[in-house]
């Protein structure tokens, strides 16, 4: 799936001379976190965040008057001296996987998407790649997450979904995740439907283990030193 599919693209963006108070304003408004900044031929120039306001705001150690003088000034100023200017960006052509790697490695909260001119095309958000994600996985649909414990070995997932689909279930997708045994997986099957209780006890009788998903990730996470 392509960035193109799953970014924002009717979006509000400001000009570098606007000011303080309207970028603040429209982000209330309109509940947004991001404005990407845009100069003629909306080419993009840069961009504000939520948080270079709350960065640009006065010390609340001041007094009432002194904040609210210090509050005045500040919003006087423009975005164009607080923003980020020539931002990290991506392609519409960038897929999803890649722009899932890229925020994680950035550190931010989304990516402005241009093309090969730097004319804004769209905005990827985390909250669009949760939904994108969400769409792929078919977790959108009500179902079940199953989690299995798995040798490391040809044909285990091969009977998995074998037997889950002689069951006449549907799978919304599958995923497979390595685990602190070298020589374990753990299979993450999504099932549409909230009917489990056979195709459990038929993968239990396989020699599969079973695990509430949330205890396999409680277990993943790193042991604390005592």
């Amino acid at each position: 799936m392509f960035v193109s599919e799953s970014m924002s693209t009717n979006l509000i963006t400001i000009k570098s001379d606007t000011r303080i108070s309207e970028a603040r304003e429209l982000m209330r408004k309109h509940h947004i976190r991001h404005l990407p900044v845009t100069d003629k031929g909306d080419v993009l120039a840069g961009i504000v965040t939520d948080r270079d306001l709350r960065d640009a705001m006065p010390s609340s150690l001041l007094s009432g008057e002194e904040y609210q003088e210090a509050l005045n000034k500040i919003m006087g100023f423009t975005v164009g001296d607080i923003m980020t200017e020539n931002p990290f960006t991506i392609s519409p052509f960038f897929t999803i996987q890649d722009a899932l790697i890229l925020i994680q490695e950035k550190r931010v909260g989304a990516f402005p998407v241009v093309d090969e001119n730097g004319k804004l095309k769209g905005l990827l958000s985390i909250r669009d790649l949760l939904g994108a994600f969400t769409n792929v996985m078919g977790i959108g649909e009500p179902g079940t997450l199953l989690c299995i414990l798995v040798k490391e070995k040809t044909g285990q997932m091969k009977k998995i979904v074998d037997a889950i689909t002689e069951e006449k279930i549907s799978l919304g997708s599958v995923l497979v995740a390595r685990t602190w045994d070298k020589d374990q997986r753990a299979v993450f099957p999504y099932l549409l439907t909230n009917n489990v209780i056979i195709i459990k006890e038929k993968l239990q009788n396989l020699g599969f283990t079973l695990i509430d998903p949330m205890k396999w990730y409680l277990d993943q996470l790193p042991k604390k030193e005592e």
